[in-house]
């Protein structure tokens, strides 16, 4: 028997991948919320919050113009290709990859450094000049890190090839406690400097987590590196990266609109969006996301050996099971949004009338996790076939769509009208890839989806009925708007939706709870195992 493969770089499969990026999502959203929680504690819901927050929105672009989110995406299936002839070769391919990727995010970073106190009255138009001069500020502290971001991806593209998500998972932990770390430093060492301790635990965060990790497990893996820009499939890259450079998708840009348009919806708009948003994406990022990541690499084998039948067989499991885990869960959220948000945020300056602000707008939010799990998951289906023009169209049309929503929204209904913007946005995506996958590539890979989708949401109906119900008879055991109350709250909604929902479920239509049944079951496995 041979040795084992450090855990670092040992290969997984899909499903103890999916658990594998789960948890680390998870971990990964609670270390964000954690870091949400010390700003929203000691800044509130105020002007500095709302200038830190508004910081990410022109290096974020920047991502968005090289793909940067995509890129490792993008490389799968290449990497696939040029492994499957001579070794030597791909490495070289590989190498021209991180090198192209490294100079053009540079060059565009200094660039964008160079020009930021242009650019700041530009991504808040609603800031005083005073806000826009410290946004800039801020603004030229964090833009380096996007220099480690996407020659990070690159290596990442190469683990998620190798089947090996370790490090892929420690990524966004290390990123997100770097920032919490050095934001902590900068209050009690330099209370004066304000939130800049939190920008420059990003740009640490980046070069730790983003660049640093993933290439030493890529050595430890037998990487073969040197330095080049040429080699033929250098093209295809561009040719797949281009409609993603050019098109942009509204999922990826909504937290830059929820950023730009908070700023027209009063001071502490931004900072309420943003917090809500961070609740909304923990069952996104640890349902839908760790779905699509870990399906990816399994389908992009299978759309490069032709086998059309194993392919729709695995979308349709990964589409489903995401859904019908999402679903219930981001319904129960709905209903549950108003002591949420108090208990995470109510303490120090995040007041309890804050509080009762971000509360509808997590509700609203909650209303679209649904769309983002088929978007997760489906997009990647397209990537998985080279094909990054469809979902890159559909975004930009989509987006364009979703532009006025958002300006009428925050100028005419504040802060819940850029919420609903986001919510319409998103739902149109998600709707509009199944409708071209339907009609490009049969029903195969979404059969049954809609209709396991339309009987889980008739059974989370009388469920949302039971949550509320709790809800109020918390309200009746402990005062509705303290921390105990919400907690109090929580525990009631849930324990009355999950009785409800799994109930009718188990009686009436077994099969919608095979996913989380089939998940607890393989847990179990490796705990008896072990």
């Amino acid at each position: 028997m041979g040795t084992r493969p450090p855990l670092l770089i040992r290969a997984q499969g899909m499903g103890l991948a999916a658990i594998a990026l789960g948890v680390s999502i998870f971990l990964s959203r609670i270390l964000g919320l954690v870091r949400d929680k010390v700003i929203s504690y000691y800044f509130g819901a105020g002007v500095e919050a709302d200038i830190y927050f508004t910081a990410f929105v022109a290096p974020d672009f920047l991502n968005y113009l090289l793909a940067g989110g995509y890129f490792s995406i993008t490389l799968v299936p290449l990497l696939a290709t040029a492994f499957e002839g001579e070794a030597e070769d791909a490495w070289r391919f590989f190498s021209a990859a991180v090198c192209w990727a490294a100079l053009c995010i540079s060059l565009l970073t200094f660039a964008v450094w160079l020009a930021a106190p242009a650019i700041a009255p530009v991504v808040a138009p609603g800031f005083t000049p005073e806000a826009q001069a410290r946004l800039a500020y801020f603004l030229r502290i964090i833009l380096p890190a996007q220099s480690c971001f996407l020659p990070g991806a690159c290596f990442t593209a190469l683990l998620y090839f190798r089947r090996q998500f370790a490090v892929p998972a420690l990524t966004p932990l290390v990123y997100n406690g770097c920032i919490i770390l050095a934001g902590l430093a900068g209050i009690y060492l330099f209370p004066e400097a304000g939130m800049e301790g939190f920008c420059w635990g990003v740009l640490i965060g980046a070069a730790l987590g983003s660049l640093a990790l993933p290439t030493l497990a890529a050595r430890m893996g037998g990487l073969v590196f040197a330095p080049r820009l040429a080699h033929p499939l250098m093209k295809k890259v561009l040719i797949l990266a281009l409609p993603l450079m050019v098109g942009q998708s509204i999922v990826a840009l909504d937290e830059q609109f929820v950023r730009i348009f908070g700023s027209l919806a009063g001071e502490g708009g931004v900072s309420l969006l943003n917090y809500a948003r961070r609740i909304m994406l923990a069952p996104v990022g640890v349902v839908a996301q760790a779905a699509g990541l870990a399906s990816f690499p399994f389908l992009a084998a299978l759309a490069a050996s032709g086998d059309k039948s194993r392919f729709d067989e695995s979308l349709n499991r990964a589409a489903s099971n995401t859904l019908l885990v999402a679903l219930p869960l981001s319904l129960w959220m709905f209903v549950a949004a108003g002591p949420i948000m108090r208990l995470i945020f109510q303490q120090g300056r995040f007041t309890a009338e804050a509080a009762a602000q971000s509360g509808p707008l997590l509700a609203i939010m909650m209303l679209g996790v649904a769309f983002w799990a088929v978007q997760q998951v489906l997009g990647r289906a397209f990537y998985a076939l080279q094909d990054t023009l469809t979902p890159a169209l559909a975004g930009t049309v989509t987006t364009v769509f979703a532009l006025p929503l958002y300006w009428l929204g925050a100028t005419r209904h504040g802060t819940q009208g850029v919420a609903a913007a986001g919510l319409a946005g998103v739902a149109a995506y998600a709707l509009a890839l199944c409708f071209v996958w339907r009609r490009r590539h049969g029903a195969g890979g979404l059969a049954g989806l809609g209709g396991k989708g339309l009987l889980a949401f008739a059974f989370c109906l009388p469920a949302c009925g039971g949550a509320y119900g709790g809800i109020l008879l918390a309200g009746r055991l402990l005062a509705w708007d303290s921390l105990s109350g919400a907690a109090l709250a929580i525990v009631f909604s849930g324990i009355a939706f999950g009785a409800a929902y799994l109930g009718l479920a188990m009686a009436l239509a077994p099969g919608l709870c095979e996913p989380l049944t089939a998940l607890c079951a393989k847990v179990a496995r490796r705990k008896a195992k072990a």
